[in-house]
């Protein structure tokens, strides 16, 4: 575990608000989770409707289509036959809108409701970090046998401003049932130091990275300046890792 992110390339990204939901099995424990939002009946409620209206409009569609096709063979294209058409093909083309304009609704009532639980959230968001997190948990097979499993939550770019993590398994160690509880016990352990150890480091690396971006763009906001931080960014963190290549590994 001694391979984190470039600290510098994300110095001036903010975590990206997918970390809220479909990225949030990535996040590493050690942040916690988000304040969870009440659930609501409202949604449930208003998708009903909009997928009955979406029904209703539907058959009323095809219902005015076949109309105006036994207008125009029994009688031309007279008025009632092109307006049953017309409106026919607007139902049919357009009947999914009920749900995204339920949606939508549900979404509105349910902002304005849960506003101060999701500016929390966001406000939570903002606290993370963009710095590799290693972390050590064990599972029980049904043999008895315990695998440890070294995780490594690693920060990446998402869209222009923005970061999330991907979880990765760096490590995994079988050990059989018959092993001595104390002796993978103490693996374990070693293993959660290492990650605790590993995971500092790459603070470290972060803030020396940040400061060194921070100091740089003071005063300035163009993007010609921004870029120049981003190099002093990188040209500190450089530094750093240069001057602990000798420090001896974490073993025991």
């Amino acid at each position: 575990m001694t391979h984190g992110s470039n600290a510098a390339e994300l110095v001036d990204r903010k975590a990206d608000e997918r970390l809220l939901g479909e990225d949030l099995a990535n996040l590493p424990d050690a942040v916690g989770r988000p304040e969870a939002i009440p659930p609501s009946r409202t949604r449930s409620r208003l998708v009903g409707v909009g997928a009955t209206l979406t029904g209703i409009t539907l058959l009323t569609g095809i219902g005015l289509l076949v109309l105006g096709v036994v207008e125009v063979l029994a009688s031309g294209f007279g008025a009632l036959a092109i307006t049953a058409l017309a409106v026919g093909v607007v139902f049919v083309g357009t009947h999914w809108g009920w749900v995204h304009v339920a949606e939508g609704t549900a979404d509105a009532i349910e902002g304005r409701r849960n506003s101060e639980v999701i500016d929390r959230r966001r406000l939570w968001l903002a606290t993370i970090e963009p710095y590799t997190r290693y972390e050590v948990t064990t599972d029980v097979a049904d043999d008895g046998s315990i695998t440890i499993v070294s995780v490594a939550h690693r920060p990446v770019p998402s869209g222009e401003h923005g970061f999330t993590f991907v979880r990765e398994v760096v490590e995994r160690e079988v050990h059989s049932g018959e092993e001595s509880a104390a002796v993978v016990a103490e693996r374990a352990e070693l293993l959660r130091r290492q990650a605790a150890h590993d995971t500092e480091r790459e603070r470290e690396r972060f803030e020396i990275a940040s400061d060194a971006y921070e100091t740089a763009l003071l005063g300035r906001s163009d993007e010609q300046q921004r870029i120049a931080a981003l190099r002093a960014a990188s040209e500190a963190l450089s530094q750093q890792i240069n001057s602990n290549l000798r420090d001896p590994p974490l073993v025991e």
